[in-house]
């Protein structure tokens, strides 16, 4: 269904009562528009996103399909790809242009709305989704070759519509699949059967508030553990994947609240720590999470945002990028680095931009051969040095959005709103599309990228395709 937008209504003049009387039965039946613009502030959060009538366990089903798993080695096996940094490195000869028509759609798959992107992992694909019907979060695990399902967890959930529902990209291993819901519910299963492990409820057990448009931070596993950050009564913590036990907590004394940030692992001088972009309404700031028993190591307030979407992205052995929109202009972008001092380490900042020069609405950019490639506030795509400073961006004739994006064999895929795909080079002589075109018909296609074994899955709110990249 076309999503109902103030500027497709008629003028006022044709409005008469029984056109109101018409829209009032299809708002009041939750047809599937916006009509409010997604901004920050006010008041932003979900109705009842603590889910007061809610138990703290929640049973689910498991059902299984005669799906199969492709016999295929490319991996995506979480948010932003195998290393984190939305890069593919499998060796494979990619296509550099496509007919008018894009690249072969070898599947595609009708969705429950939202932006949550895939995972892939031993010819599976891993989805979050949420069945409006049957008011359930899913847990998807399909085949990479043609989309069948292979089996479905789902469980309980009522989710009224706040610009889509479920936006976060589950963890996989070979032996475990971690999901974080809109609503908090942290969810460990067999990655190859399906089978339940254990759930953890944020908000009931850790009293997580719920950020605006719902939870979208993603989970990490990290040797066999869910590391996961309510920001309650506790700022972060390790789960055994085999057990469900807590194996370390942090503390937060300071109430930091959740944001749409997920935790990127880092190790500088020996530490191995997770670093997390935490919120407040007069506060928040970056954290650096001892990876060995949850002690904080680290912690700056010089990058405090009201809105954190896009994740801290590590620079080398020392460095973290932060970047930030929605309204947020002096606030757009800034470069933390570590050092040692007197045995302890300190977060200084190098340099702070507002977002004039760069900051990205959702998205986080991508460190590649030494530069960065991102879409800034202005919607073009560009291409920063490590200063900060904008090297090229895209022509105002192409503009992308709050669209995901991706590299794979030195080739940047972006994707706007609307479902238009376009392949740049990724390199910093300048901007130089190799090829366009437009893959999905929907609105709002934001949910991050996959690649793995010659194959794109992108999607929009309603639908998600996979696409043959690969050369021929």
């Amino acid at each position: 269904m076309k999503k109902f937008l103030i500027a497709d209504c008629v003028p006022m003049t044709f409005v008469i009562a029984g056109v109101v009387g018409l829209m009032y039965l299809w708002l009041s039946a939750d047809a599937a528009i916006d009509v409010k613009e997604r901004l920050p502030g006010g008041d932003s959060r979900p109705t009842d996103a603590a889910g007061a009538d809610e138990p703290i366990k929640i049973v689910g089903a498991l059902v299984t399909s005669d799906g199969v798993p492709a016999d295929l080695s490319g991996a995506w096996p979480r948010f932003r790809g195998a290393n984190y940094d939305a890069i593919s490195t499998e060796p494979m000869t990619l296509a550099r242009t496509w007919p008018a028509e894009g690249p072969r759609v070898l599947w595609s798959l009708d969705v429950g709305e939202g932006y949550a992107g895939a995972a892939v992992l031993d010819g599976r694909v891993y989805l979050l989704d949420y069945d409006q019907g049957k008011q359930a979060d899913v847990i998807r695990c399909l085949s990479l070759n043609d989309g069948r399902e292979i089996w479905r967890y789902s469980y309980p959930v009522r989710i009224k519509r706040f610009h889509g529902m479920s936006r976060t990209v589950p963890a996989v291993t070979d032996k475990y699949v971690v999901t974080l819901g809109p609503k908090g519910h942290v969810t460990c299963l067999d990655s190859k059967t399906g089978e339940f492990r254990w759930m953890l409820n944020l908000v009931k057990e850790y009293g997580t508030v719920i950020p605006q448009w719902y939870a979208a931070q993603c989970p990490l596993i990290d040797d066999d553990k869910a590391i996961i950050a309510p920001a309650g009564t506790v700022l972060m913590l390790a789960v055994d994947c085999a057990t469900g036990e807590i194996v370390w907590q942090t503390p937060n004394p300071d109430k930091w609240v959740m944001t749409h940030s997920s935790v990127a692992p880092m190790e500088f001088q020996g530490s191995r720590f997770y670093v997390y972009c935490g919120g407040s309404t007069d506060r928040g700031g970056v954290v650096g999470v001892s990876a060995q028993d949850g002690q904080i190591l680290w912690k700056t307030e010089e990058w405090r945002v009201r809105t954190n979407v896009p994740m801290p992205l590590v620079i080398g052995d020392d460095r973290i990028f932060l970047t930030a929109g929605y309204g947020q202009y002096e606030s757009g972008c800034m470069m933390l680095r570590l050092v040692e001092d007197n045995g302890r380490i300190v977060a200084r900042s190098e340099f702070k931009h507002p977002t004039a020069v760069f900051g990205s609405m959702q998205h986080t950019p991508i460190l590649y051969d030494g530069h960065l490639y991102g879409v800034g506030m202005d919607k073009q795509l560009a291409c920063l040095d490590l200063e900060g400073k904008v090297v090229w961006t895209s022509t105002s004739a192409n503009t992308f959005g709050s669209g995901p994006y991706a590299i794979a064999g030195g080739l940047l895929y972006v994707l706007n709103d609307s479902g238009m795909l376009t392949l740049v080079e990724a390199a910093p002589s300048g901007y130089v599309p190799l090829a366009r075109a437009k893959v999905l018909s929907g609105i709002e296609s934001w949910g991050p990228m996959a690649i793995a074994s010659g194959r794109l899955i992108v999607r929009d709110l309603n639908r998600m395709i996979c696409l043959d990249i690969a050369g021929q």
